[in-house]
């Protein structure tokens, strides 16, 4: 910007604050009536009677040197009270000429109240005055200075013919009655001042195309390209007409917006203006902005919406990899067991002492019975042995008496009862599998290769978008006190989705950590044996 430019931009600077000087919650208003006059653009105030729409206009022509027009229209209006009356004198020579002094043709400034009353009558010469700035006055075509136009309507129109000129007005704001907030300043205020802007500060005709020649060189990066095809979408999704004309309009004015605040290129924060752009109706502002905030964060380094896509999908095909597992095998091929002490062993099976209660179990001695009626045969015996005994149950057996054939004496008083317990090969003894050993199943040397490359990408593109958001959170303070166009209070918003985009980065990077952690852990298949698993 050149010291012209920026004598240019403070004088903006000092007309927004006298402008809003005396006016309760109509700062808004005042900043995009100011826009639009700097653009070259028309701005549309919608809302009930008494709501000060009048006021800004009013107000909005001190700041620019020239003539103002105001006119309330009814459905009677005649092109008369907009364009002029008839020159008499012109009718004598058959020429069929308008007298301009004095009505919107010849103005800088015009307000026209309850526009959406205009009839077809009207409208015509309207809508070539609004979009070409020109006005057919008999034969010729003559070039008008209008600034701007700021239309006024208590209501938005239903009638499809007033479509093209509702599509006039780039810029639209709702206009509220003062909050409960603002109230008790509302009622504080006395008289109504008219506040002074002396000659040198306002802004000239000249001085308004230059502006507008110096903005044409502003750039439009990609990363305001990207978020306005973002919005685009968003609009057609959410059924909000928006015409390629409007569109086009709307990258002037971002252009406008980063000129007059300094820059030579627009920026994300410029586009904080889409919401007062793009709107049909009021709901439609409050859905674009909630759009908006949300895309604060998106950049063309990473859309979160994007990448969360693409890393669940990572996380998928990593848990299906891990749910498909084999058992391990040594060198010599074969497969391998974990035993109780969790060592590996190839032993499929072991034997283990059984214990019922905590009580070691064992089994009969040979030829032993119940008691001394009854003898077991072997098949009784076996029975018995396949589930164990506990040693006092051993003490209701009987066991052949040494050296005389077919007497019994009791296990308890049998001389051979120690030697009977403490030899392992009488204790009961279970064949138990040991785990088997499983890994997840190799995957070739490419394959995991082509994995970590994707997730070396992600991770990238998040490091640098998360580089991004910290860069605009420090510089977002500055950026917004010293914006001329947007409102104050939304740098605290706009700190808050940046800080939540960077934690949700920071949770999206450490999940690619734990991604790229997991699929270092697969195992790499033997070349030897591709296309022979299982073998």
């Amino acid at each position: 910007m050149s010291g012209n430019d920026q004598e240019i931009r403070g004088r903006l600077a000092a007309i927004l604050a006298t402008l809003g000087s005396d006016l309760v919650e109509r700062d808004t208003a005042v900043r995009l009536a100011l826009l639009a006059t700097l653009a070259g653009e028309h701005l549309l105030l919608v809302g009930p009677p008494g709501t000060a729409k009048s006021l800004v206009a009013r107000r909005l022509h001190l700041a620019v040197g020239g003539a103002y027009f105001e006119r309330l229209l009814t459905r009677f209006s005649v092109p008369e009270e907009l364009f002029g009356p008839l020159s008499i004198k012109g009718l004598e020579c058959d020429r069929y000429e308008r007298l301009l002094d004095g009505y919107l043709p010849s103005a800088t400034i015009g307000f026209l109240d309850e526009i959406f009353k205009a009839n077809s009558a009207i409208l015509n010469s309207l809508l070539t005055l609004l979009n070409e700035r020109e006005f057919d006055n008999g034969t010729k075509r003559l070039r008008t200075p209008l600034a701007t136009v700021i239309g006024a309507s208590n209501e938005l129109p239903e009638d499809g013919e007033l479509d093209a000129l509702f599509d006039r007005f780039l810029l639209r704001l709702h206009v509220d009655p003062v909050s409960d907030e603002g109230f008790s300043s509302l009622l504080a205020l006395r008289g109504v001042a008219t506040p002074a802007i002396d000659e040198a500060t306002r802004l000239s005709a000249e001085e308004l195309t230059a502006a507008r020649t110096a903005a044409d060189r502003v750039v439009m990066p990609d990363e305001v390209l990207f978020m306005l095809q973002e919005a685009r979408v968003f609009c057609v999704a959410e059924q909000i007409k928006v015409s390629d004309r409007r569109w086009r309009k709307i990258g002037e004015l971002l252009r406008m917006s980063a000129w007059s605040n300094g820059r030579g290129q627009v920026s994300k924060w410029d586009c904080w203006l889409l919401q007062h752009c793009l709107w049909n109706t009021p709901s439609h502002r409050e859905r674009i902005y909630g759009w908006y905030c949300d895309r604060i964060g998106v950049s063309t380094a990473a859309n979160p919406e994007e990448l969360q896509t693409c890393v669940h999908g990572f996380e998928t095909e990593l848990e299906d990899v891990h749910a498909r597992k084999e058992q391990s095998r040594d060198n010599q091929g074969k497969l391998i067991f974990l035993d109780n002490q969790s060592q590996q062993t190839t032993c499929a099976l072991v034997s283990r002492q059984e214990y019922r209660e905590g009580k070691k179990l064992y089994i009969l001695p040979p030829r032993a019975r119940r008691d001394s009626y009854h003898t077991l045969d072997a098949e009784k015996i076996a029975e018995i042995n396949s589930k164990g005994v506990e040693e006092r149950e051993l003490n209701m057996y009987g066991v052949p008496r040494a050296g005389k054939p077919g007497e019994y004496e009791q296990f308890s008083k049998w001389n051979g009862r120690e030697s009977h317990l403490q030899d392992i090969n009488n204790e009961f003894p279970s064949p138990r599998k040991n785990a088997q050993l499983m890994q997840v199943v190799p995957k070739t040397r490419s394959y995991l290769d082509a994995q970590l490359k994707e997730l070396r990408s992600v991770r990238q593109r998040l490091t640098k978008h998360r580089t991004g958001i910290q860069e605009n959170l420090i510089s977002l303070e500055q950026e917004i006190i010293d914006h001329l166009w947007i409102e104050q209070s939304f740098s605290k918003v706009a700190a808050v989705r940046l800080a939540e985009s960077r934690a949700e980065t920071d949770r999206l990077l450490k999940r690619v950590e734990t991604l790229e952690s997991g699929f270092q852990r697969i195992p790499v298949m033997d070349p030897t044996q591709c296309g022979v698993r299982g073998a």
